[in-house]
């Protein structure tokens, strides 16, 4: 069975991103964008990969599908693309967005987990929580994986990694990496 994989960047004291949707603050490192490009292309937007030194058309390897909410949606919007992960079946959940013209996009307005638990009874690879907070926070039950890219910040404000209700939900590192940057990536599963 397909899992739910929230991965995504958090800072030490928990923030996504800055008040305004900022993630330029986080530090990036050669040998972080290396791995990653290598260990989980699936995650390196469509119109982002020849910048990196990646071909367009490498293989997914562990996820074929990609949930958003509309504030992870927009930043691919203002780099000139409805389709920010034209390798991947996308899901962008809104009240608000109109549908788009590519079918790898799909404008969801119902039930968040109710779309979920269908898609994990599909064929496929894992589905990628990209976020946000409050999207997590609406699946936070169907979260069968956490990857946290954690970096050596103190945002001080921000989006939460998670907005919901009370839930403790406990899970148990399986792995855990380290970069020349500072960052952990550390993989957690449901216990």
């Amino acid at each position: 069975m397909r899992k739910l994989v929230y991965y995504v960047a958090v800072s030490l004291d928990g923030y996504i991103a800055g008040p305004q949707g900022e993630y330029d603050f986080y530090p990036t490192g050669d040998d972080m964008v290396a791995w990653f490009t290598e260990a989980m292309p699936e995650t390196v937007p469509t119109h982002v990969r020849e910048l990196v030194g990646m071909p367009i058309d490498t293989p997914n390897r562990q996820i074929d599908t990609v949930l958003m909410g509309r504030g992870s949606y927009e930043p691919g919007l203002a780099a000139g693309t409805d389709s920010p992960y034209n390798h991947l079946k996308q899901y962008v959940f809104s009240t608000t967005l109109a549908p788009v013209g590519n079918p790898q996009v799909e404008i969801v307005s119902g039930d968040p987990a109710e779309l979920v638990r269908r898609l994990k009874k599909e064929e496929g690879l894992d589905i990628w929580l990209c976020g946000g907070a409050n999207l997590a926070g609406q699946v936070i039950d169907e979260i069968d994986r956490l990857i946290l890219k954690s970096y050596p910040v103190i945002a001080g404000a921000g989006l939460p990694m998670i907005v919901g209700n009370f839930s403790p939900a406990r899970f148990q590192v399986t792995q855990r990496r380290e970069f020349g940057n500072g960052a952990q990536v550390t993989w957690l599963d449901r216990a």
